[in-house]
């Protein structure tokens, strides 16, 4: 259930980015390109997003993990940039998906995408219980 949450919310989050015209990044719905297309292929894309960075950007991740220290951080958002443009370049082969034409706007819809993901992430976390008071 988690996953089917984030990836309705990776791909809200793509549609919004795709709204900013000064990002230059757009999607390509399946043929014929109607809007219902639209929706499954940012739902699509949203699936890809989320793949990728539970399989990729964890390795990455792990791996940059001095450079996280030695930059207090901030190389994580060049991260997120190459994992967002790893994901235009996977579903540029399916002929529709994500384009990300400057891979410096790449990192700024990133952050963008990681604000959405951020805010919804934490309005939708599940709440735990509380135990019954005596």
């Amino acid at each position: 259930m988690r996953f089917i949450i984030r990836v309705v919310v990776n791909a809200f989050a793509i549609w919004v980015v795709t709204l900013i015209p000064a990002l230059t990044v757009s999607v390509t719905a399946f043929p014929p390109g109607g809007e219902l297309q639209l929706v499954l292929t940012l739902l699509a894309i949203g699936a890809i997003f989320a793949l990728v960075n539970t399989i990729v950007g964890t390795v990455v991740k792990t791996l940059a993990f001095p450079l996280y220290i030695l930059t207090f951080g901030l190389i994580g958002l060049l991260i997120n940039g190459f994992l967002l443009w790893l994901t235009a370049w996977i579903t540029h082969f399916f002929g529709w998906g994500l384009a990300v034409e400057n891979f410096w706007w790449g990192v700024v819809a990133a952050i963008v995408i990681s604000i959405i993901n951020g805010v919804f992430g934490a309005l939708l976390r599940p709440q735990r219980k509380q135990p019954a008071s005596r």
